[in-house]
């Protein structure tokens, strides 16, 4: 039996691996199970269908010539919103959700922004999250501005399934080449056109040629490539799939390394055939020798969330208060969570099951205090689960003859060592599983069938004071509801109070929310003496005080005041254990609330391999920026750790500024569950809106050059970079889930973690020196400080990346580096490098800690030691620099780079035009051999 127990952990840790993502796999070089989804607020167009299955069906074509016949789309669901009229040909989903969703079709992030895009916020190489389409583009009202949208689909698949980035750069569209010429940011260098300005007003339009803006050395910002509309070219589908010559990926042989597009900044000059040949579904797959057939497709309609409770009431439930905590939690889940319109009913189990109610349909408050009743009251017997979950089978059953779709909400604290019998059951049912594991000793199968059905899973450890059982059920929205319909936690907080008997605190309403807002106070002991004030200084009604359970709950009608609500809690208990959680929805349907979304990088994980903490916080698909996010991480044994989440594109976070939160997490005190949860605050003036442009798009076309002529496509909506909309005081918490570590050792933990990579080594000119700044590493990863730093430069970008220990060092003895995440500044003089050809100076920077574990290797800045050409007809400048132009204060120490020892002959360079991140800056060039 442990043998067989063994083999079953295995697996679910296998299993694990792959929760809270995508359900795509690869069978027999075929795509199958994407899922596209419509969001509820697309108005009802049965043309939009017919556009997916026709992009689907071209963009199937298209990745197999493009993939060397390796990959095509084989199936796809398309699930429509419950608010679309029926039609014969829709059926019920299984899994297919908006939690499991390759493909969102929704509005655009804001009017007119109907640009494709894919969510990515991790690092080359890695999956994305999914693919946002706007109905317009779908419609085919935008195909002049991005191409058709077969070949786009599959440029947007490559960022989802490959991870790899775009080969253009709108923030850095030209650059300075090898070739001394000014070149447009692309891949490959093949791709012929013309830079020019083109401005259209009152119905008349200019072209010009760009001029060269003096400070940058490159042309002026309004300066655009316009691609020739017939050319040979072949690559790259990632620069721009649009152009009817491109059919291939740039590879080894074609790749532009001296762009800088995301591609080179984010996979270390990888061309994207590299990237993608180096992935698992490459090496799985041989070329096909036939062609393949065309995707089937299934059309989904959402219909009434179904749910069924599924309870455990066995003798173990009795201590730690389990029982009681989970009463508490499901009223929370009867009273507030689950969404008018729903179906719920429920089953108790322990060594047997029982139906204590059947499916009703919860219309008012009526449905929920009839289900609030029949709660469980004691704890007995043993432990069955799958008695429990068919017991549950049977109450959907009776109402409808298939259970695809359906919830079972199965929470237990015990192992049972007959579970993993009823999974294939499980699986064949096309019914959802959510876990909730109470305690350490909750049985692993369970969570295997939670993965295989598409579910959540969630732990809660015996400390109560952490809220944890009640997250866990407030968690458990519908997958498919409007998210105007959901319930958002906006506090979860718990004290244990010996010394001190109150808990005062404040909780923020903002004005995206304020229905049904429920507040909800536990304790351990006795009912302490509650006060709520509103916004105005108005106490609030008595709350209603359930005794047996332990908790007293006020919903507050209509929409709450919008400003901050304070709250006195005393205890008439010593010791005392207090809660507090609010939960509102939407106040206007039209107004999409601040969400928080929170998960770690994978829910299975063997010491010492580190993690990653994410949390997203959006309004509506906008980012939010400036918040204040934290994460609390609980081991089974209730341990907490408080980790501070950052936007600083550093470390862990690959992009800055895109409302994804994240840091490293290798805090392990022991082997086994732990939880997540993440608070996120926004202050007055400080949290903001980020209207940019989103990353990983597909790139806008301004225009055609057709027989030397330009035909342009209308402009895009002007789009202001420095744009933030100021949002008002929030606050949200949510789960993150739970996830699984193993062989961590006994404490305390070697040190094994190295500083992390630097990603956004930068460089200007100050007073003939080169000045670095960057963000600081830390000792272990993102947290701490390093003990020293060393700076390399070299001629060669390749020799710099493979050979970095080779190259040329600069002292660095001055430096004494900072805490991680402060911003380094460090600025040096260059001498000797050994390429006698060279025309760039890179540089790039490892990181070492005090146990000598060094970092990766940074990101490779620029120095171009040429002024770059502008093309015979583009060779005059403007004489006004720019007024914004800054450049950061170095330390006033500063050094000249080392000369290697096997140095012979090379160039010295005394001054610099220096080309980093798409700016080149004049001082001075004086060459000279020396030997």
């Amino acid at each position: 039996m442990k043998l067989l127990r063994g083999f079953v952990f295995l697996l679910v840790l296998y299993l694990l691996h792959r929760s809270n993502t995508s359900f795509v796999r690869l069978n027999n070089n075929g795509f199958e199970d994407i899922i596209i989804v419509i969001d509820p607020s697309v108005p009802e167009d049965e043309k939009i269908i017919e556009r997916i299955q026709d992009m689907l069906t071209t963009a199937s074509t298209y990745l197999f010539e493009a993939t060397e016949k390796r990959f095509f789309f084989k199936n796809v669901s398309i699930l429509v919103p419950e608010n679309w009229k029926e039609n014969p040909q829709y059926k019920r989903p299984k899994y297919e959700n908006y939690k499991h969703a390759d493909v969102i079709v929704a509005p655009p992030t804001l009017p007119g922004r109907d640009e494709p895009y894919t969510k990515q916020f991790t690092e080359c190489g890695e999956k994305g999250e999914h693919i946002h389409f706007t109905p317009d583009f779908l419609l085919g009202k935008k195909q002049n501005e991005y191409g058709p949208s077969g070949r786009l689909f599959v440029h947007e698949w490559a960022h989802l399934r490959w991870g790899v980035f775009d080969e253009y750069n709108e923030d850095q569209p030209f650059y300075s080449a090898k070739s001394k010429k000014i070149e447009a940011t692309r891949c490959s260098t093949g791709i012929s056109g013309i830079n020019r300005v083109f401005t259209c007003q009152g119905g008349s339009c200019l072209t010009r040629t760009c001029r060269v803006d003096s400070t940058t050395k490159l042309y002026e910002k309004d300066c655009q490539f316009f691609p020739d509309k017939v050319q040979t070219e072949k690559a790259s589908i990632m620069f721009m799939q649009s152009i009817d010559s491109v059919v291939e990926f740039c590879n080894e042989k074609n790749h532009n390394q001296e762009a800088p597009s995301l591609q080179n900044i984010k996979c270390n000059f990888r061309s994207t055939w590299e990237v993608i040949s180096n992935s698992e579904d490459f090496k799985n797959t041989i070329p096909m020798v036939t062609s393949p057939p065309s995707p089937v497709f299934s059309l989904l309609k959402i219909s009434q969330r179904i749910v069924c409770l599924v309870l455990d009431k066995s003798g173990s439930m009795g201590g730690y208060n389990r029982l009681n905590r989970m009463n508490q939690a499901a009223k929370q889940f009867l009273l507030q969570t689950v969404e008018n319109g729903s179906w719920v009913g429920m089953v108790h189990f322990d060594s047997t099951a029982t139906i204590i109610n059947k499916l009703i349909q919860v219309i008012s408050s009526n449905e929920r205090n009839t289900l609030l009743e029949k709660l469980p009251t004691y704890a007995q017997g043993g432990t069955s689960i799958c008695s429990g979950i068919k017991s549950a089978f049977q109450v959907i059953g009776e109402l409808y003859s298939q259970l695809d779709g359906s919830e079972i909400v199965l929470l237990t604290d015990g192992e049972d060592n007959t579970a993993s019998s009823c999974i294939d059951e499980v699986k064949q049912s096309g019914a959802i599983v959510h876990f909730i594991a109470l305690g350490k000793d909750a049985d692993e199968a369970v969570i295997e069938m939670s993965n295989i059905t598409g579910g959540s899973h969630f732990y809660a450890s015996d400390e109560a004071q952490n809220n944890g059982l009640i997250d866990a059920f407030g968690a458990l929205t519908s997958g498919n509801a409007d998210i105007s319909q959901k319930s958002l936690q906006l506090e979860s907080k718990g004290l244990t109070l010996s010394s001190n008997d109150w808990m005062n605190d404040t909780v923020i309403i903002d004005s995206t929310v304020g229905k049904d807002t429920f507040f909800l106070i536990t304790w351990d002991s006795l009912p302490p003496s509650i006060s709520l004030w509103d916004p105005s200084g108005t106490i609030m009604g008595n709350f209603t005080v359930d005794a047996a359970s332990k908790m007293a709950y006020l919903s507050i009608p209509g929409t709450a005041k919008v400003g901050t609500w304070a709250y006195n809690i005393q205890a008439k208990a010593n010791p005392e254990i207090l809660t507090i959680t609010v939960t509102s929805r939407a106040a206007n349907s039209s107004v999409p609330p601040i969400t928080v979304n929170a998960k770690m990088n994978k829910d299975i994980n063997s010491f010492p391999s580190p993690m990653i903490v994410y949390a997203e916080i959006l309004q509506g698909y906008v980012p939010v920026l400036g918040a204040n996010v934290t994460a609390f991480i609980e081991s089974q044994s209730g341990n907490t750790e408080v980790v501070e989440l950052l936007d600083n594109g550093a470390g862990a976070d690959s992009f800055k500024n895109d409302g994804v939160y994240s840091r490293y997490f290798t805090a392990y005190t022991e082997n086994g569950r732990y939880s997540l949860k993440v608070r996120a605050h926004g202050g007055t003036n400080t949290a903001r809106l980020n209207l940019r442009d989103p990353l990983s798009r597909a790139a806008y076309i301004p225009g055609w050059v057709v027989n030397g002529e330009i035909e342009a496509n209308p402009p895009r909506p002007e789009n202001n970079e420095d744009t933030q909309a100021t949002l008002e005081n929030f606050s949200r918490t949510a789960s993150g889930g739970a996830f699984v570590v193993s062989q961590v050792p006994s404490l305390p933990l070697p040190d094994l973690y190295p500083p992390s990579q630097i990603t956004d080594l930068d460089a200007t000119p100050h007073e003939g020196e080169i000045v670095l700044t960057w963000t600081a590493p830390g000792d272990d990863f993102d947290v701490g400080k390093v003990e020293h730093y060393i700076i390399r430069i070299s001629g060669s970008i390749l020799d710099l990346r493979d050979s970095f220990d080779d190259a040329l060092q600069v002292n660095t003895t001055d430096l004494s580096p900072k805490e991680a995440n402060s911003k380094e500044i460090f600025a040096f003089k260059p001498g000797n490098i050994s390429e006698e050809n060279a025309t760039h100076i890179f540089i790039a920077i490892k990181s070492i800690d005090k146990s000598n574990l060094t970092s990766k290797v940074s990101n490779i800045a620029q120095v171009a030691l040429f002024i770059p050409q502008a093309n015979p007809d583009e060779n005059y400048t403007t004489p006004t620099p720019d007024k914004n132009y800054t450049t950061p204060t170095p330390d006033k120490n500063y050094t000249t780079a080392i000369p290697d020892k096997n140095h012979h002959s090379g160039v010295n360079i005394s001054t610099l035009v220096l080309s980093v991140v798409g700016s080149v800056v004049i001082l001075s060039i004086i060459l000279s051999t020396t030997i």
